[in-house]
């Protein structure tokens, strides 16, 4: 399958990333996917991953910021959606491949004259130095933050990103605050240091979206691989 796409004809790169929102549109609804419904059309997508794979490396170097943000983010949803099709049905991603895991390191994706894994696109994202990826990045599991009806774009990055972590943060399924205690996603651990760079400490960052009284405990929910499908 990825042969076929590395030989896909180069057209112009949409920006928009029109044919990703088309698709998720289609299939997603509040957060839920519908991977029974999208196996059936799996061509479409196919589509808009031919738009990712003919963009050389010279021409995404030459991409704006956002527009790197944005390639990335949905790049690496996208593929996400299209390796739980490969594997449809299946329970969780944790269970493809050999090992837990191994499905984020051992998926290979021809993008920008390399292969690449999940990790490798999540870790170039995180070079970016913007925490709020986290949000907008979905590993198709039930504790990630929901995959979005509407592609990531450069023209509004700033409010979608914002809108991922407010939305994020008011779920209580995946963060809870009480007097004296937050209860945080297993994401804000596994990525603390990204956190603390941007923002001093995860306390301090999250006070931007919701202020910790001083002295606030924080610990960690368990995380639920279960798919994020219907």
């Amino acid at each position: 399958m990825w042969i076929a796409l590395i030989l896909a004809a180069a057209t112009q790169f949409d920006h928009a990333h029109a044919a990703w929102t088309a698709q998720l549109g289609r299939f997603v609804k509040d957060g839920v996917v519908d991977y029974a419904g999208w196996k059936k059309d799996e061509p479409a997508l196919d589509g808009f991953l031919r738009q990712l794979v003919v963009v050389k490396k010279e021409e995404f170097d030459g991409f704006t910021r956002p527009e790197k943000t944005a390639f990335l983010i949905d790049a690496y949803n996208a593929y996400t959606v299209r390796l739980i099709l490969d594997h449809y049905p299946t329970g969780s991603i944790r269970s493809i491949g050999l090992l837990p895991g191994s499905a984020f390191r051992r998926t290979f994706i021809p993008l920008l004259g390399e292969e690449l894994s999940l990790n490798d696109l999540e870790g170039r994202l995180r070079e970016l130095g913007d925490p709020r990826i986290h949000f907008a990045i979905v590993c198709a599991s039930k504790s990630c933050p929901k995959l979005r009806a509407t592609a990531y774009r450069a023209a509004g990055l700033e409010a979608q990103l914002d809108a991922a972590a407010r939305d994020f943060l008011s779920d209580p399924r995946k963060n809870r605050f009480e007097p004296g205690a937050a209860h945080l996603s297993a994401i804000f651990k596994w990525y603390g240091d990204d956190f603390s760079k941007a923002g001093g400490s995860v306390a301090s960052w999250l006070g931007r979206y919701h202020p910790l009284p001083d002295g606030t405990r924080i610990d960690y929910l368990d995380y639920d691989w279960s798919l994020n499908g219907r």
